[in-house]
């Protein structure tokens, strides 16, 4: 069993690969490793891998390669490159999103269609929702309000093309907010957690009432594996954590699980940021058996002691 993880590298994708390997998979897994945030931190997430036999590293761009010939042999493609981050997505920044985002799996798809896949697993976002009713459900419109969630939908909608007219199996995840081990620099929990261990301040933009639905990394993970698994394609499916907190909430419980008290400023809100998310995942649990099974306080817990072990390095 062949499969291709594209942004291997990354925080998702790292774990993603490694899960994969341990299933008794033969990965292959490419990334550019873009300047988004220091290199260094995407080569330790695959230094576990480039240990095992069963994993193959491509350090090529999607935009450039010869993907025909890198999708010969695969039987599976979990497409999780992308370039992601909300606020830095507008501006002249776009270019880089209508790339990295949009060209990028336009390109992949159509190597896609010319082989014959049994899964192609797309890695989209809570954020095409935009400011909608909650719970969210797949079934609802769909209207995001950043560039990054208009990229995210774009794919999505040239997956379902893909899917419709050459038959590539497509399967859609919605992922809400992944947190944990290897979370990107720049992510919150991240930031909330190096600030209040180093004492130092964290900064919240808005009111700190925003809420968000937390999916913890191993639950996100395996529902591409529950999703190859199954034959729902052309389905999108929301994975939420079931952790539906506020901003505030959610420091409040990072100050009890590390005993040490959060310095907090709030500055305006910024465009671009969503009020709530709160996935509704009763499709994902009746079509694919998924069920998250890490709540919050479990998951912080986990990637607190992450953190203090890099800190240590």
């Amino acid at each position: 069993m062949r499969c291709l993880v594209t942004g291997c590298a990354g925080f998702i994708g790292s774990h993603l690969a490694e899960k994969l390997v341990q299933s008794g998979f033969e990965v292959m897994g490419i990334d550019s490793f873009t300047d988004y945030y220091d290199r260094r931190i995407k080569e330790a997430n695959v230094q576990g891998l480039l240990k095992s036999g069963k994993f193959t590293l491509v350090r090529e761009d999607l935009l450039n390669m010869d993907l025909d010939k890198v999708l010969e042999r695969v039987e599976y493609i979990f497409h999780h490159a992308a370039q992601p981050g909300v606020i830095a997505s507008w501006g002249e920044h776009f270019e880089s999103y209508s790339q990295n985002n949009i060209l990028a799996t336009q390109r992949l798809l159509e190597s896609a269609r010319k082989i014959s896949l049994k899964s192609f697993i797309f890695a989209s976002s809570s954020s095409v929702y935009g400011n909608c009713e909650l719970p969210m459900r797949e079934d609802r419109l769909v209207s995001p309000i950043s560039p990054y969630g208009v990229s995210k939908l774009a794919c999505e909608n040239l997956c379902y093309s893909y899917w419709k007219n050459f038959g590539v199996p497509i399967i859609s995840l919605r992922y809400f907010t992944v947190y944990g081990s290897r979370q990107r620099p720049d992510m919150a929990f991240h930031k909330f957690i190096r600030a209040i261990l180093k004492g130092k301040e964290i900064t919240i933009y808005g009111d700190g009432n925003q809420t968000r639905d937390f999916t913890y990394i191993d639950d996100a993970v395996n529902s591409n594996i529950l999703a190859i698994e199954k034959s729902c394609s052309g389905e999108i499916f929301n994975i939420g954590g079931g952790s539906y907190i506020s901003v505030n909430g959610a420091i409040k419980l990072l100050e009890e699980i590390i005993e040490k008290r959060a310095r907090i400023i709030y500055k305006e809100k910024r465009k671009g940021e969503m009020e709530a998310t709160w996935a509704d995942i009763g499709k994902a649990k009746k079509m694919l058996g998924y069920n998250p099974r890490f709540n919050l306080k479990e998951g912080l817990f986990k990637e607190i002691e992450w953190i203090k072990g890099i800190m240590d390095k």
